[in-house]
């Protein structure tokens, strides 16, 4: 009896999705939970695994279909049956059995992109994922092995691909151009960008911190740290403890808006933007005010690994009453982020730089970090917005608040 690939269900927030890539043709033999095809959502690439052993039959939704929740993607015919009628192509000639696909490497969305687009034998690269699933990082490990040359670019960046038959390359000679369609979470992002400045009144305001205290402290404790927690302690944690703080003393900075009701909301899960291959994603931590500064510190790796390899669920990118984004990383000295809807603000970090400041009556050289905090100011007056903030600043330039509520 044929077996049918069906779209797993889906969240209440996510309508429909794409088919991204069939990673078997017609005719080709399949092994159960084997990845067959890779859809893409709003928020994340799903893995859809075969539900039986077998071969291939008719492939019903090509890449670039849009499908929803239990839609049938495929058929696949018993192992035994042979070529199914259904296929458009006979099965191989020879038996399945002889080119196992155990013997297939193992490839997470990202890396079989990567892979793909630099025309790679994904046989030779060893993977350090569960199972010995080759993750991106293993493909950049094994292009910087083997010297082979990689455009100088983010190391988080893809290369876009074009749909098949269309033009890479177009425009007047010496002066390329290439058409590439959105990706779906770069058309959702957009759209909620769109929505985030034409439903919110949103207003920035700044403020600067002295991080020479946490930096001190860092230091003083973060090898005895990372040999008792097991992870590094970064500066996110000391940031994420603060704005916890911060939103306790000011709680309709955690509240959102719903119609003419604002929504108080009595947990803390804060959003962290981390940067993907497939654009900018906001994993939540959830209750935060429970979290230790180990607990948030893992959280964040885990998040990070995950947001490179595509891993990232449904779960961990839904809901969120806060988030905090990082441009500093990237070089930024100042800017205003964009609220991340229904949430009614963000806090905005950027990049540590050394600067003159007056302390005391004299002039010292301090490690300064100018903050932004971008709010909604249909429900946040301008005075909590500035007092929360400066929370936030007293809290990092005196860490031991944290711990006295001070």
């Amino acid at each position: 009896m044929n077996s049918e690939v069906r779209v797993p269900a889906l969240p209440e927030s996510v309508a429909d999705a794409t088919v991204l890539a069939w990673h078997k043709q017609p005719g080709q033999a399949v092994q159960k939970h084997e990845s067959l095809v890779d859809l893409e959502t709003d928020k994340v690439v799903l893995e859809v695994p075969a539900p039986a052993d077998g071969i291939l039959g008719e492939i019903l939704a090509p890449v670039g279909t849009l499908v929803t929740a239990a839609t049938v993607l495929a058929v696949i015919a018993p192992a035994a049956v042979g070529a199914t009628p259904a296929a458009p192509r006979p099965a191989p000639a020879e038996p399945a059995a002889t080119v196992p696909a155990a013997a297939d490497p193992i490839l997470a969305p990202a890396a079989r992109r990567l892979v793909k687009e630099m025309n790679l034998d994904a046989a030779q690269i060893a993977g350090s994922g569960r199972d010995g699933r080759v993750q991106k990082a293993d493909v950049l490990a094994f292009l910087e092995e083997h010297e082979k040359a990689v455009p100088e670019r983010d190391p988080d960046f893809v290369l876009p691909t074009v749909a098949a038959g269309a033009p890479a390359l177009s425009g007047e000679a010496g002066r390329p151009e290439q058409r590439v369609p959105m990706t779906r979470l770069r058309t959702r992002v957009a759209e909620r960008l769109i929505q985030a400045q034409q439903n919110a009144a949103m207003l920035t305001t700044f403020n600067e911190v002295n991080l020479k205290s946490v930096i001190e402290l860092r230091s003083r404790y973060k090898d005895q740290f990372e040999k008792v927690h097991g992870v590094r302690l970064g500066f996110m944690s000391f940031f994420v403890k603060a704005a916890v703080e911060a939103l306790q003393r000011f709680p309709v900075i955690n509240a959102s808006v719903d119609g003419t009701d604002i929504i108080y909301h009595g947990y803390y899960d804060i959003g962290i933007a981390v940067s993907s291959p497939r654009g900018l994603v906001v994993p939540i931590l959830r209750n935060c005010d429970q979290l230790g500064m180990a607990d948030i510190e893992q959280g964040i790796a885990e998040f990070g690994r995950k947001a490179k390899d595509g891993s990232l669920s449904f779960e961990e990118l839904s809901g969120g009453t806060f988030t905090i984004t990082n441009g500093g990383i990237f070089g930024s000295l100042l800017s205003t982020p964009i609220l991340n809807p229904p949430q009614s603000a963000i806090l905005g970090m950027h990049k540590t730089q050394d600067r003159p400041i007056a302390e005391h009556g004299q002039a010292v050289i301090a490690p300064m970090m100018y903050l932004a905090l971008t709010y909604d100011h249909r429900i946040i007056d301008g005075r909590e917005a500035v007092q929360f903030l400066v929370t936030i600043k007293e809290s990092l330039e005196e860490p031991a608040r944290l711990l006295l509520r001070v």
